[in-house]
């Protein structure tokens, strides 16, 4: 079983940063694509980044672009989401994420079903 554990949310004014941490636990970690995934109120869940193993391959969507910025240290099983310019439509609950067999670009848009997931941590933007 692989672990995933988030930290680093919170509540944050427009404007402002946030940098998201996850945690991970498990033999595979190294050979697996990761990534980050929102999911809004009454929305469903979408992509925002996901990162490949080793080539350093991203994928971001349209409304994160140029804000936010995944990175991973496979050295200490870590993963990272680097948000500034925080707006409000970013409130969400922020989830991380594994895939030891979907490219960057399958992971973020189409979430295939073997998908590990972690807890989710609450990302408010408000002032």
């Amino acid at each position: 079983q692989l672990q995933l554990r988030e930290s680093g949310g919170g509540l944050v004014q427009p404007g402002g940063s946030l940098r998201l941490s996850c945690a991970a636990s498990a033999y595979t970690f190294d050979y697996s694509a990761v990534g980050w995934f929102r999911q809004a109120p009454g929305k469903e869940r979408e992509g925002v980044s996901c990162l490949s193993s080793r080539d350093n391959t991203t994928y971001y969507a349209d409304s994160v672009k140029g804000r936010f910025t995944i990175s991973r240290d496979n050295a200490k099983k870590m993963v990272y989401l680097q948000m500034n310019s925080l707006k409000p439509e970013d409130t969400a609950v922020y989830y991380c994420a594994t895939d030891f067999w979907s490219t960057v670009h399958d992971m973020c848009v189409l979430e295939p079903r073997l998908i590990q997931w972690g807890q989710g941590t609450q990302v408010t933007v408000s002032s």
